[in-house]
């Protein structure tokens, strides 16, 4: 009977320390996060025909500009709303009578998140067409199908902007570049990253974001920008991710 009572009375002492470490587990795993991202990030841009220091640049670049959105535009739209107006027992009801109301939208394009992997892109373009016209002409059919599919798969959403899933454009661009690299061989595989990568980009950024652009500028929200999530927008995430995995 003794040690039934030490035991109960042991309980809340053991549910501390249960929380404790769960606390201090988060805790580690949310400052060890950045590094991991990093890390992956760096790996990723390494098979992209990088040496370390420009690599570690374009990394450190990415995580500095996500906080940057140079404007490019301030959009006005009038908005019709209900009025509002309180009846005899206080409470607000929804009135007959409606107003026009002015919003003003900043369309702005995020440096980290659009700007860098563009350039890297850019960057990854010619040294493949001057891999050959088989390279070349696979770099254009996987670009163009991600083009296609984030364009299908892209939705605008109120308050954020254009949102789409964010494994479908390195899925796609991964699986296209290794079933069209293939019968290249080694040509293939040296240039499968590059490809991947540049298709990742310009899907998310060509077909989400500037083909919904009109989309965009009719959605109700206070800054709209491309690449705006900055690391972890689409944008990033499919360049990295398809470079990772191809």
């Amino acid at each position: 009977m003794n040690q039934i009572r030490e035991y109960h009375s042991m309980l809340p002492m053991l549910g501390c320390l249960t929380l404790l470490a769960t606390m201090l587990a988060v805790m580690m795993f949310l400052c060890l996060m950045p590094v991991m991202v990093y890390e992956v990030m760096l790996a990723a841009l390494k098979r992209l025909h990088l040496n370390a220091e420009f690599a570690t640049l374009s990394v450190l670049g990415i995580f500095a500009g996500s906080f940057i959105n140079l404007p490019i535009r301030r959009i006005e739209r009038s908005v019709v709303q209900p009025q509002l107006v309180v009846g005899p027992t206080g409470l607000g009801v929804w009135s007959h009578r409606f107003r026009r109301e002015r919003h003003e939208s900043l369309l702005a394009v995020n440096v980290g998140g659009c700007l860098i992997p563009l350039a890297l892109a850019a960057w990854q373009v010619p040294y493949l067409f001057r891999s050959g016209m088989g390279t070349t002409l696979i770099l254009l059919l996987v670009t163009a199908a991600n083009i296609l599919v984030c364009n299908r798969v892209a939705r605008p959403v109120p308050g954020i902007g254009i949102v789409m899933p964010g494994f479908i454009s390195p899925l796609v661009a991964v699986l296209l570049t290794w079933l069209l690299t293939l019968p290249l061989g080694e040509v293939g595989e040296v240039n499968r990253a590059p490809i991947a990568f540049v298709a990742g980009v310009t899907g998310p950024l060509l077909g989400a974001d500037l083909l919904h652009l009109r989309d965009m500028l009719k959605t109700p929200a206070a800054v709209l920008s491309i690449g705006g999530a900055g690391t972890f927008d689409g944008i990033v995430l499919s360049g990295v991710l398809a470079a990772l995995l191809a």
